[in-house]
């Protein structure tokens, strides 16, 4: 494949974070979108109108018709099937949200074809985007963790889907999944996981069989241990980051802002960009310069996170440690 000047972008999926992702794309210098697709067909040519290209129904047609460069996957966890190895196997850069699927069979089927293909893929962790990640990574450089507290608290969204196991896989795995990457980027792998969960607040939301709230214990390789919180039962938003305590550091990294708690001092640094613009404008300069290296949460490198996640949720099923798969 040679460097692309112009790139044609498609997307697999309509919805919210679907727009979000082409508000941003539109920003970019040499982005030209060509097709949207969307099990709901009026979705994709509401999209079609604004930004111009064809509509789609069915991301098969979508790669036998168009020539693309690039395409996003915005679809729910449960939806992931072929559409990974369909890009790959037509040499079609990927951008993938997260999760990447709701199992790692469906996600190593997907790796396999990825790493073979050679293509440009990236996965939707905006936080690793932000300067404040960059400076945390950069302030942790050479510490010694003892441990991390992470949290993910808020309401229930508005999405069906994300509301029963079998299609989201549970606010650990569809949501609180940002939390744990952060840790793993800035902490290192996770080893073993324990997890509790339960439903306690939220009987009277129909067609609801996910959990209001859950905690995971962690034990990294490295040998700090963390804990990871979240709850969808709240009516407004309360707590999202990570804290990680050293012996003579503090970090406390809440996306938009990170906090440096010193013996003698403490110093507060704000996010000068968005995670979501810049993870867009890198997969860009990416796919245009044919460099991987730019990406800084690869397909791969998502499906370590699917991992630890997957894992906590077997952990609250069996009510035992489970040991993270090595993927």
């Amino acid at each position: 494949m040679c460097e692309v000047i112009a790139m044609r972008v498609g997307f697999i999926g309509a919805g919210g974070i679907a727009r979000l992702h082409m508000q941003n794309l539109s920003k970019i210098e040499g982005v030209e979108f060509v097709a949207f697709c969307d099990v709901v067909k009026e979705r994709a040519e509401e999209c079609a109108r604004q930004y111009g290209g064809k509509a789609y129904d069915d991301h098969r047609q979508m790669f036998d018709s168009e020539e693309l460069d690039a395409v996003y996957i915005c679809i729910p966890p449960v939806a992931h099937s072929d559409q990974e190895v369909m890009a790959a196997q037509a040499g079609v850069h990927i951008f993938v949200e997260k999760p990447v699927a709701l199992s790692l069979d469906v996600a190593l089927k997907a790796l396999d074809a990825i790493s073979s293909s050679g293509i440009i893929n990236s996965v939707g962790y905006h936080l690793r985007y932000l300067d404040t990640t960059e400076i945390a990574k950069e302030r942790l450089y050479g510490q010694t963790v003892g441990m991390a507290l992470g949290y993910y608290m808020g309401g229930l969204p508005g999405t069906p889907w994300w509301r029963r196991m079998e299609q989201s896989g549970g606010q650990i795995v569809e949501q609180t999944t940002h939390i744990f990457d952060l840790a793993r980027y800035i902490i290192g792998e996770v080893k073993y996981v324990c997890a509790a969960v339960a439903l306690r607040s939220l009987h009277d939301v129909p067609e609801l069989n996910v959990p209001d709230v859950g905690s995971v214990l962690l034990w990294f390789e490295n040998g700090a241990i963390g804990c990871i919180s979240n709850t969808c039962m709240l009516k407004r938003g309360h707590r999202f980051g990570l804290e990680v305590f050293c012996r003579e550091l503090v970090v406390e990294h809440y996306g938009g802002s990170v906090r440096f708690l010193y013996p003698e001092r403490t110093e507060e640094i704000y996010s000068r960009r968005s995670g979501h613009a810049y993870e867009s404008e890198v997969f860009v300069k990416a796919v245009m310069e044919r460099n991987q290296s730019l990406i800084r949460s690869d397909y791969a490198d998502a499906v370590k996170t699917l991992a630890v996640t997957l894992a906590a949720n077997e952990s609250a099923q069996k009510g035992k440690r489970v040991e993270v798969p090595k993927v």
